[in-house]
């Protein structure tokens, strides 16, 4: 199994924080955070930067809410900075994993999201039911609180397995244990 090493430096690269950025600011362009943070944004990279090179980055407490959507839900959202590193994250990370991930995977991935989802899944009904002539059923679900509860030292061995950048995995479990399994309330920061 391959495994990599020095990503560390590739994540808070100048280009891959302002890639992140963009990423980060899709569909909220007119949000006020965002348009506060484009009013110096060289400077905010380059402050962002400069916390992830030296070791002081911290990811800020989430602020949580409720929403109908049509049932409650509890929301947990990370700063706007904050969301620019997860992005810088997943810039690294997606083409070491994706690769390994099932083909009918299909939420927050390249060229998949919801509507390919239910154009697979109309394939699949259209096989087992002979093009709508026999009846057929599927399950649609939702675990709750997934997120919450996701064993985060097992995801964290998943990720070791392939990543051995010690300064990469320490700033991902900052990001993945900023939410407590209690209910989204962020943890002690240190």
């Amino acid at each position: 199994m391959q495994t990599h090493n020095n990503l560390y430096q590739k994540l808070y690269s100048y280009n891959n924080l302002f890639l992140a950025y963009k990423k980060a600011r899709k569909g909220k362009s007119r949000k006020d955070y965002v348009i506060d943070f484009e009013k110096d944004l060289q400077n905010n990279l380059l402050k962002l930067q400069n916390e992830l090179r030296s070791f002081v980055y911290y990811p800020k407490p989430l602020k949580t809410f409720i929403i109908r959507d049509p049932k409650l839900r509890k929301i947990s959202k990370s700063d706007f900075e904050d969301r620019i590193v997860h992005h810088a994250i997943i810039n690294i990370l997606e083409p070491i994993f994706d690769k390994t991930f099932i083909s009918d995977s299909y939420a927050n991935r390249k060229n998949k999201g919801n509507s390919k989802a239910l154009s697979r899944l109309n394939l699949f009904i259209r096989k087992v039911t002979t093009n709508f002539n026999r009846k057929s059923y599927y399950l649609k679900c939702d675990i709750k609180h997934y997120f919450e509860t996701v064993n985060r030292e097992i995801l964290i061995k998943i990720i070791k397995k392939k990543i051995r950048d010690i300064d990469f995995l320490n700033l991902i479990s900052k990001v993945i244990n900023n939410v407590s399994i209690g209910g989204g309330r962020p943890e002690t920061r240190k």
